[in-house]
């Protein structure tokens, strides 16, 4: 059997009864450390809050052996119960039904249980989920990249009054591109997009394209550590959330369409008082 189990966003505490019970069932615990990461999962002892809880051993799973050794994951379930453990929720990635594909195809039995995941936890801030348009994410750029597909999106999502929420990136053990040429992995050093890096990169690209997608003036919220004891929701203008500091990773961005006025009430407690 095969479990893939969400572990919500907070701390180890907010594994569901369910998922419990399945990760204790299991010889062998794999966590995912790559899409995401649990607000604990940055400070050192983070994995072994997680194995003092769970009363198992985890092995990191990172990108390179969910997409590249799965099949070693995948034959051990074949006559064993396996648990594979995601932050958020089993299918916040598309990896993680890819793997549920392929165990599929293999008969592999496999069990899902769900969890909170970014996708429903910024309903806190008062916007209506059902009045979000497509999910966007936002990629670091680079001297020589600056992509702009997520710019029509928003733009199609703010043309019908929705809101838009923009995944900020992630990069955990990315390779150089110097080493991947000289075929000997060396990793960059872990990045965490901010808010204001986001917002700074999204204005750049509407004065590129001039289509009045967005602008400064343009109301948002922010979110930083989302699900945490410490999580930090501001709602203001582009310009105005550009200079707060929302501490430590993960954030993420929401462009508000066309609001309600009970949405509007809600916010306004996530409003900073000049």
């Amino acid at each position: 059997m095969l479990y893939i189990i969400g572990l919500g966003l907070g701390d180890e505490k907010d594994i569901t009864i369910r998922g419990l019970e399945a990760i204790r069932s299991c010889t062998k615990v794999y966590m995912e450390a790559y899409t995401s990461l649990l607000s604990f999962g940055l400070s050192s002892n983070g994995l072994s809050n997680l194995e003092k809880l769970y009363g198992k051993s985890i092995t990191l799973a990172d990108r390179e052996m969910v997409e590249e050794k799965s099949d070693d994951i995948l034959s051990e379930a074949h006559h064993s119960h396996v648990a594979f453990l995601v932050v958020g929720d089993p299918f916040g990635a598309t990896t993680h039904t890819d793997l549920v594909v392929r165990a599929k195809k293999m008969g592999i039995d496999v069990k899902i249980v769900n969890n909170v995941s970014v996708m429903n936890a910024i309903g806190i801030c008062g916007l209506q989920l059902y009045r979000y348009g497509e999910t966007v994410s936002i990629p670091f750029f680079t001297d020589t990249w600056r992509p702009d597909s997520f710019y029509q999106k928003i733009q199609t999502n703010r043309n019908m009054g929705l809101h838009t929420l923009c995944l900020l990136d992630i990069r955990v053990k990315e390779p150089t591109l110097e080493s991947l040429a000289r075929g000997r992995k060396i990793y960059e050093p872990p990045r965490y997009m901010t808010i204001n890096t986001a917002i700074e990169q999204l204005l750049e690209i509407e004065q590129a394209r001039e289509e009045s997608a967005y602008g400064e003036d343009t109301e948002c919220v922010g979110f930083a550590r989302l699900g945490s004891e410490d999580q930090m929701i501001v709602a203001g203008t582009m310009k105005q959330l550009q200079t707060i500091d929302f501490g430590a990773p993960l954030h993420c961005l929401v462009i508000t369409g066309k609001t309600h006025p009970l949405e509007e009430e809600m916010l306004d407690f996530y409003r900073r008082r000049t």
